[in-house]
């Protein structure tokens, strides 16, 4: 499979960015930005597990010499499933994660994918979002997160979702 040409967009009126493969020199920045962002940051060792694994994919965002953002996706026989999405603090709220899921879904290139991802119940920026790109709450994990058992949305994005449907998820439950 060919590199997509990197997708260009504005973050905001500074500088562009630009979407490309992570790689492993990224590591370092993603972490950092990992810490910033997140209560329970994943390891070094997971991004990098992550990273090694041929069918999934693995984007950064990047402005100038500076990583401001990631997605981490990795595929599980036909499901498609968002493990990570991280836009630097003083990033966030200006397109960048929408425009890494859609260089997720140019990638995939297949109208018939399925995508399917954990929320915090609680991150109502971010479930917004994912209902914007037609993802939409199909059940719940009870207390998935360590660090304060918070319950985590399951939400997924299938050709069904994207008319409002659930009727191609599997076991939906109530959200």
């Amino acid at each position: 499979m060919t590199e997509p040409s990197a997708t260009k967009l504005r973050a905001d009126r500074r500088r562009p960015a630009e979407i490309r493969r992570l790689a492993y020199p990224d590591l370092p920045q993603v972490i950092e930005i990992e810490r910033r962002v997140f209560p329970t940051p994943w390891s070094l060792a997971m991004f990098v597990l992550e990273l090694s694994k041929p069918s999934g994919i693995c984007l950064a965002a990047v402005s100038g010499q500076r990583l401001i953002g990631y997605l981490i996706c990795s595929r599980y026989d036909t499901v498609w499933h968002v493990m990570n999405v991280a836009v630097d603090l003083d990033r966030q709220r200006k397109g960048l994660a929408t425009a890494l899921l859609g260089e997720l879904y140019a990638r995939v290139d297949d109208s018939q994918a399925r995508f399917t991802l954990e929320v915090r119940r609680s991150n109502h920026h971010a479930i917004r979002l994912y209902e914007r790109e037609g993802f939409r709450a199909a059940g719940m994990r009870r207390r998935y997160y360590q660090d304060n058992g918070e319950d985590a949305l399951v939400m997924w994005r299938t050709p069904a979702t994207l008319m409002g449907l659930l009727t191609d998820v599997p076991n939906p439950g109530p959200p």
